[in-house]
């Protein structure tokens, strides 16, 4: 299988530049519409594929986000590695903003989003317990160090339902009894989705803020996350663009079975199955259905 990257910019990268064969493209998904079109084109001779999960104009909240549509769609084109790319705060000091976390774990606290592909008539249950690919987050490390980002290696994702930021009480709970590193409101179900889907997923996140635990700052100022994400929007160009040298042409299965996350997964005995159901997962889960 040929490796095609897939790039789900979040705030602040809502493109990709040094595309060759650059096009925007319709897909069709059968979970409705995605967030946009697609851009796709090669990045140093490898397939990618770069989505705006809020939408060009940033149109969509995080709870609106079609996450279904968008992750379907992607599966759709064929995109076999999955890098999403997302503002955050931060709750710890020595994660400062404009630094960016390799994320390895979530909590999610998202109440009012449609968090699987499977449902009654199909019923699946896919582990996450490790719910991105140590692979595809090595590749990511790598290329933020090449491209100068101070980042650091692993961290916890507190995904809350948003779009008001936390309260400072919130913010102590996550940080001080819970120990998470960073908040966003957009990798969940995301990360979930992409597992279902049976893809590769990584999530880079882009430190804006101290969020409202830090004495010093109390509260997200708007202006200075805008102000934040401009550069860390240019951090993650350079990023991405250094992806392809550091990830096959020619992709062999995923050593941590992230491509073969349904192979158990599926409960509903097949003369059970729901027929409609089971047409509108043909993409994500039609390798074993």
């Amino acid at each position: 299988m040929q490796t095609k990257i897939g790039i789900i910019g979040g705030s602040g990268l809502y493109d990709i530049v040094g595309l060759s064969d650059a096009t925007w493209i319709t897909i069709d998904s059968t979970w409705g519409q995605p967030s946009d079109q697609v851009l796709t084109g090669t990045l140093d001779g490898v397939p990618l594929v770069f989505l705006p999960r809020h939408g060009r104009g940033h149109v969509h909240t995080p709870t609106t986000v079609p996450y279904r549509a968008n992750i379907d769609a992607l599966k759709r084109i064929g995109v076999t590695d999955v890098i999403s790319v997302s503002a955050c705060g931060s709750f710890r000091e020595d994660m400062a903003p404009g630094d960016f976390v390799i994320v390895d774990q979530f909590i999610d606290r998202t109440f009012a989003r449609n968090k699987s592909f499977f449902g009654t008539g199909c019923v699946a249950h896919v582990s996450v317990a490790h719910p991105t690919c140590p692979r595809l987050s090595a590749a990511c490390l790598t290329a933020a160090k090449d491209a100068g980002i101070n980042v650091h290696d692993g961290g916890t994702y507190l995904a809350m339902e948003g779009p008001q930021f936390s309260s400072q009480a919130e913010s102590r709970l996550y940080r001080d009894v819970w120990h998470c590193d960073v908040i966003g409101m957009t990798n969940m179900p995301e990360a979930k989705l992409a597992r279902e889907a049976e893809l590769c997923y990584a999530s880079v996140a882009m430190i804006t803020d101290y969020d409202s635990w830090h004495p010093d700052h109390g509260a997200v100022d708007v202006s200075d996350v805008i102000k934040t994400l401009q550069g860390n929007g240019s951090k993650a160009r350079d990023l991405v663009t250094r992806l392809p040298t550091l990830l096959d042409r020619m992709r062999a299965p995923c050593p941590h079975g992230c491509d073969r996350a349904l192979e158990h997964a599926i409960m509903t005995a097949p003369d059970k199955r729901d027929a409609a159901l089971v047409a509108k997962l043909d993409a994500v889960a039609g390798r074993v259905l």
